[in-house]
C-alpha cells in the first residue's frame, strides 16, 4: 500500500511540476548565460564585502535576539513547565512558524520601511518561534530528578528551570542556535531581494540591471559566507555536544 502511494504521489508530482528531463537539452543556454559572468568585476569587491557584513549582522542579531525571546517562551511551550499557558503558547508558536520569513519581511517593510532593520525583525520573529518549539521539546525531555530535588526543598519554578533544566539541555540549545544562525544567513539573502538590504539586495539589483560580471562577484562572496558559517556552526556544535 505504501509503495502504491509513493508511486501515485510521484506520478502526480511529475505532472503538476512539468518535470521533463528532455528540457535539459537547453543547458547550452545556461552555458551562454554564465559566459557573461566573466571576467569578474573585482572593482566592486570592497563594496560587496561591506554589504555582506550587513547580511551577517542581520543573521546574527536576528538569531541571537530570537534565542533570547525563545528561552522564556520555551518554558511556556513545554508540557512540564507551561501549565495552563502550554496549549496557547504552542498554538502561538505554530502560527508564527507558519508565516514564511519573506512574508514577515514584507510586513515589517510596510511598518519600518525598507532596509536591514525590517529584515532583522522578520528573522527575530521566525527564529524565536522555531527555537521556542525546539527548546520546549528539550525541556520536556529533560531529566526530572534535579527538578524534583529542588522542588522538595521549596525552590520556586524559575529557579528549578534555571538550575535544574537549562544546565542539562544547554549544549543542545547551542546546537540549535548555531543551526538557526546558518539558516538566518540564507534567509538574510532572500530578504535582501525584497528590500531587506545587504548583499542579497545588491545581487537582485545587479541581476535586474544585467551586470553579470558583478553578479558573479556577489555569488562568489555569498558562497564563501555560507561555507564559512556552515563550517563554524559545525565546529561549534561538535564542541558543545
Amino acid at each position: 500500500m505504501s509503495l502504491l502511494l509513493i508511486v501515485v504521489a510521484s506520478v502526480w508530482s511529475i505532472h503538476v511540476t512539468g518535470f521533463d528531463l528532455a528540457k535539459l537539452n537547453a543547458l547550452t543556454n545556461m552555458v551562454d548565460f554564465l559566459s557573461n559572468w566573466f571576467p569578474l568585476n573585482l572593482e566592486v569587491v570592497p563594496r560587496m564585502v561591506e554589504a555582506s557584513l550587513v547580511t551577517l549582522g542581520m543573521a546574527f542579531l536576528g538569531s541571537f535576539l530570537g534565542l533570547i525571546i525563545a528561552l522564556p517562551l520555551s518554558l511556556l511551550a513545554a508540557r512540564n513547565t507551561g501549565g495552563r499557558f502550554y496549549r496557547g503558547s504552542r498554538i502561538l508558536l505554530s502560527f508564527l512558524r507558519s508565516i514564511p520569513e519573506i512574508v514577515l519581511g514584507l510586513m515589517f517593510l510596510t511598518v519600518v520601511g525598507p532596509g536591514p532593520f525590517a529584515a532583522t525583525l522578520a528573522i527575530i520573529v521566525h527564529n524565536s518561534s522555531v527555537l521556542g518549539k525546539l527548546i520546549g521539546e528539550l525541556i520536556e525531555a529533560a531529566d526530572e530528578g534535579p527538578q524534583e530535588a529542588m522542588k522538595a526543598v521549596g525552590a520556586p519554578a524559575i529557579t528549578r528551570a534555571l538550575f535544574g533544566i537549562f544546565p542539562q539541555i544547554w549544549p543542545n540549545v547551542l546546537s540549535h542556535y548555531f543551526y538557526r544562525f546558518e539558516v538566518a544567513v540564507r534567509t538574510s539573502l532572500i530578504l535582501g531581494l525584497v528590500g531587506g538590504g545587504g548583499i542579497g539586495q545588491q545581487l537582485f539589483i545587479h541581476f535586474k540591471t544585467f551586470q553579470y560580471s558583478t553578479v558573479a562577484v556577489d555569488v562568489l562572496i555569498i558562497m564563501l559566507i555560507v561555507i564559512a558559517v556552515d563550517f563554524l556552526g559545525s565546529r561549534v556544535r561538535q564542541d558543545v555536544m
